[in-house]
This record gives C-alpha cells, structure tokens and sequence, in this order.
C-alpha cells in the first residue's frame, strides 16, 4: 500500500524537521497528504558549515569513486521507479505514466553526469623547450541550487548530478510544492554512500533562503531552473559578489508549420505535446504559426484532438492531462484569455477552470490571436495553445523571433532550404525539426535571449560546474 513519504531537510548527512511547517496539497483532490519542514537562517548556516565540510572530502574523491557512487544511487531510483512515481503524482498531479517516465529521465541524467566525470579532461599546450604548459579543471566549489516544482524529480536530478560529477558539494532549494522527488533522490544518495555535507537539501521561504545563501563567499554558483523574472533576482544577487550564475529560465516555444508538411499529423502531435504535464513545461509548444494553405485543417484537427483528452487525477488509469500544479496558476491562465478574447481572438475550445475540486484547467485553443495580446508575449505555462496563420516563412520567423524568450522552438517541413533557413534564423537554444523532442541527457541544453546562460546535459554540462587553470612549468627560473 502506498503511503507519501515523510519529507525532511537533509543537513550534513541527517534527516530533520524543524518547528515551522506547512501543508504539502494534492492539486487534483486540494487534500492534504503531508507536512513542509521550512528552514530558518540557523539551518541554512549549519547546511552552509556541511557543505565546506563535504566540499573538502568530495573534491579530493577520485573521478571514479565519484561516478561509482552516482551510478549507484541512480540503482536505487530505477528499483523505486513506482514509489517514486506515485509520490510524484500525488503532489503534482501529472499521469502516473508521465511520473513514471520522469523517474527514468531523471536516472539518466545522473547516469550521462556520472560517465562524463571521467572524462573531465585538460589539455597541453606545445611550448618551447624546457617549458610545459597545460590546462586543469578544478570543481568551482558549492553550488547553490533551486529547483522548481513542474518537475519534482528529474529537475533537481540535473543541477545534483551536473554538481556531483564536477566533484563541488551542493546545497539544494527544493520546490516547496513538490517535495518528495528530490528527497526520493537524496535518499538514494545517503544509501550509496554519499559522505556528509556533500548534498544538503532545504525547504522554505525563496526569497529568505536565496538572499541568505547567494551573497555567501563560500557560495561560488548558483543554478537555477525557473522563471525569467526569478532568474533576473538571483543573478543580481550573485553578481553583489561576483559569483558564477547557470540559469535556465522561461521560454515560450514557437512551433513553424510549412505548407508542404502533413498538417493532421503535424496537428496530432503537436496536440498530444502541448497538453503533456498540463502545458507546464519551459519547452512546451505554446505559440503555433501554421501556413495559410493548411491552417484550416491543422486547427480542426488540434482542436478536436485536444478536445479528446482525457482530464482527471493522475492516479487514475486512462488519464491523460492532470491539474495544473498550484491554486495560483487558476487566475492566472484565466487572465491570460480572457485578455485574448477581449482583443478579438477566437476561443476554440475550453478557456475555464473544471467545476467541482481539484485546480483543473481546460485543455484551451486560441486561434487568430492579435500581437496585442499578453499571451503572445507571456508564457501561459499550462494547457493553453495559440494557433496563428502566417504567409511566408520569413514572416513566421519574424512572428517566432518576437519574444525575449528563446529557450526551445519547432518547425514542421520537409523541404531543405527551409530547414537551413530554420537553423541559422531561430533564435533558440535548442530547436527540434519534424519532432518535439527538445532534450536528452547527452545534449545540451540552454536558452539564448532571456531563457537563461549555460547549458546542462551534453559534453557542455559539465563547464558551468568547473574552474579553468592555465600552468606554465619550465624547468629553469627565467
């Protein structure tokens, strides 16, 4: 029988609760399934003296004990694929099935993280004789890590297995509204044998954590997986001490759909996609720019194919869409469209909140939406699409390259220049052709524009977490 878990803060190698705590909600019944530890400044302070500690014992860990120790706790999560899932569920509301594959996304970024600490490589440099010059990376130290909650296990996975692999220690701002991800997580690490204060964990008040860690010399990165607007606060306060900054930040991905694709193909996927974790992904396709000769039937064939989907509780079989994740997401995608209808768009389908519990959303289709309209340039981060017209194609990359975002984008072609054009004018991270598969663990991942710095995943992963030492030996004193 499957109960949640209890959720702790993890300090210097043990589990504890503090005085204060809060309700942990399940967003499809708004019941109430466990309790939130929240940090105050004297455990931020001890996390900080565990992470110096771990930091010291972990960077002098051999690159292979350090992946054999990954390695294993990843083990662990695939044996717990199902607890970790159902847990997922419960506190977020995504399908079960959907939970389940998170679990296995998040292993494998601990296993790619895991297999690239071995290959942490520098180089040398030909010098003149007499003299030897070489390249070193050294771990840049503690990182300070946040996570959000449309995730709860594979986004905290990413910042703690890019961390490990460097050999840096970590102390990890958790999502406050999904919490037993990542202590599934941290679990497994202190079972593989982990040493103290490599990896702490806390729960708690954002804003009072980040601006009680972030400003600590000892604090060298700080990663964040989060909204641009969060992103901008964070950045400023590490730049007060000039610390290191990774940011994956807002997106609001645009999908080009050309006159020579199959538009009911293109069409289904694309519907299928966007209603994936309620739309609650930074590379969820949001904004549909579909050619003038097959608009039609790419929006008849979305729109019934979004009509189709199956809402409801993420435990319950069949369920395709769950709620969005928090009561505060409700007015805010309310707004969002009510503003498009009020400036002249067509409201195709849903728009409103389900009756009865739970804070479900309806599957939305907006078509024909004006460039006035907030959701144009607002990323909606739930069940919403926009479904636009467009001409030629150099006015859909003009409609795509619009927004500050540039996270993920899509296109739907088949013609070659086309697909060159695509690629050297979209201005995105990560763009996906005739697919909407944005990321895996061995590619990297990253915004441009106001969708963040640095990458995860990929041979690029790693450098955020990393420090670049030049030496010049030569064997005589000049």
């Amino acid at each position: 029988m499957y109960s949640y878990p209890e959720i702790g803060l993890f300090i210097d190698g043990k589990w504890r609760t503090t005085v204060k705590d809060a309700p942990i909600l399940n967003p499809a019944t708004e019941q109430e399934i466990g309790r939130l530890p929240i940090a105050g400044k004297s455990e931020l302070e001890e996390a900080l003296r565990a992470a110096r500690k771990g930091f010291q014992i972990w960077r002098n860990t051999s690159p292979r004990d350090r992946s054999d120790i990954i390695l294993k706790a990843s083990a662990l999560m695939r044996e717990r694929q199902e607890e970790i899932a159902q847990s997922i569920t419960a506190e977020h509301g995504k399908p079960l099935a959907q939970a389940r594959l998170e679990v296995i996304r998040g292993c494998e970024f601990f296993e790619w993280d895991a297999a690239e600490a071995m290959r942490i490589y520098g180089r040398v440099i030909p010098a003149a004789p007499g003299h030897k010059i070489s390249v070193h990376h050294h771990p840049i130290g503690i990182v300070a890590a946040f996570s959000p909650w449309n995730f709860p296990m594979s986004q905290p996975a990413r910042k703690i297995a890019g961390a490990l692999a460097s050999g840096c220690s970590v102390i990890l701002k958790a999502a406050e509204e999904t919490p037993a991800g990542v202590v599934h997580i941290v679990k497994a690490f202190e079972e593989a044998g982990l040493p103290a204060g490599v990896l702490n964990l806390v729960f708690g008040i954002p804003s009072e954590i980040s601006e009680f860690l972030i400003p600590q010399p000892d604090i060298r990165l700080v990663a964040l997986t989060g909204s641009t607007i969060v992103g901008r606060q964070l950045t400023g306060l590490a730049a007060q001490s000039d610390t290191r900054v990774l940011m994956e930040l807002g997106g609001h991905a645009p999908v080009i759909v050309c006159e020579d694709t199959d538009a009911e193909k293109a069409a289904l996927s694309s519907a299928i996609r966007k209603y994936r974790n309620a739309g609650q992904v930074c590379t969820s396709p949001t904004r549909f720019f579909v050619h003038e000769d097959i608009y039609d039937t790419f929006l008849e064939v979305f729109t019934e194919r979004a009509r189709a989907v199956v809402m409801g509780d993420g435990a319950i079989d069949g369920t395709e869409m769950g709620p969005v994740a928090n009561h505060r997401r409700i007015p805010a995608l309310s707004a969002l469209v009510e503003d498009a209808c009020a400036k002249g768009a067509q409201l195709c389908l849903g728009g409103k909140r389900r009756e009865g519990a739970g804070y479900f959303f309806e599957p939305t289709v907006l078509a024909n939406v004006p460039e006035t309209a907030a959701i144009m340039n607002e990323e909606p981060f739930g069940p919403i699409a926009v479904i636009n017209r467009f001409s030629s194609l150099e006015d859909a990359i003009g409609q795509a390259n619009s927004v500050p975002y540039g996270l993920a984008g899509y296109a739907f072609t088949n013609r070659a220049d086309y697909i060159d054009r695509l690629i050297d004018t979209v201005e995105v991270g990560n763009l996906s052709i005739n697919t909407l598969e944005a990321s895996l663990p061995e590619t990297p991942f990253g915004g441009v524009k106001s969708s963040g710095y640095g990458r995860e995943g990929g041979t690029e992963g790693l450098e955020s977490y990393l420090t670049i030492k030049n030496t010049w030996h030569s064997t005589k004193i000049i």
